[in-house]
């Protein structure tokens, strides 16, 4: 890795494979991540109490949230019976989200489509797939393919007039129709403090990893209306922020 090359002082990561790909790379530059749903689970720390090595940062609870997105979907749009997921194998965070998504889908009585990205090519094929598949809904995990290329797959959700729920309020913004997960500039704000603990001399291994504490629920009315749909009203009620 080219950080571990500079000897920087800090690496911070901002996903579960970069997190990982730190971790690999260096047992002695500091590493703090953010936007990793399992920590634990992935192999990035020891513990949430005590990270041990070199690494700590903040979960934003991806796992937890994935089936809480599946059920927004299904309380906003009821006849939904087939959803779609586009993840990322080499997300490991992206892996343990599947497997909390396919409870709540069983549980629901929806079927569960996944659907592999693993750049922005791959975005038409799953599109493609599922119009054959006849899928109602799209649920998108957080990653680094979805994060880089916003405007391209929001754009093919509204093309297909798909209800799709996204894992943070960025794709809303950039016009997608509902999102649900830890605000946007935690993160950022938490992982800068530790940074500066960090440079101040404290050890990764005595900072605890942070959970992200506020999740946001936002829906795009503009969207909804462009591609034909309605949020019921007990929905738009249950939301932190609506575009209009």
């Amino acid at each position: 890795m080219e950080l571990v090359r500079l000897k920087v002082d800090v690496i911070v990561a901002g996903s579960t494979s970069g997190a990982q790909a730190a971790r690999n790379a260096t047992a002695t530059i500091p590493i703090v991540f953010m936007g990793v749903g399992d920590p634990v689970g992935t192999g990035v720390v020891a513990s949430l109490a005590r990270p041990g090595g070199n690494v700590t940062g903040l979960s934003n609870l991806s796992p937890e949230l994935s089936g809480k997105q599946l059920e927004l979907l299904k309380e906003a749009f009821p006849k939904i019976s087939h959803v779609a997921v586009l993840w990322e194998t080499a997300n490991a965070g992206n892996v343990v989200s599947l497997r909390e998504m396919k409870v709540a889908a069983e549980a629901l009585r929806v079927t569960f489509q996944p659907l592999e990205v693993r750049g922005p090519d791959d975005f038409e094929p799953a599109f493609s797939a599922i119009k054959r598949e006849r899928a109602s809904a799209l649920i998108v995990l957080r990653n680094s393919v979805t994060g880089t290329h916003q405007t391209q797959l929001v754009d093919l959700a509204a093309k297909s007039r798909l209800p799709a729920i996204y894992p943070d309020r960025a794709l809303v913004d950039a016009g997608g129709l509902m999102s649900y997960g830890p605000t946007f500039l935690e993160p950022y704000r938490d992982a800068a403090r530790y940074v500066d603990k960090i440079l101040k001399g404290a050890k990764p291994a005595d900072l605890p990893v942070q959970q992200a504490m506020k999740v946001e629920f936002v829906i795009n009315l503009k969207t909804a209306k462009q591609i034909g749909l309605t949020i019921p009203p007990n929905v738009l009620v249950r939301a932190d922020r609506v575009i209009k």
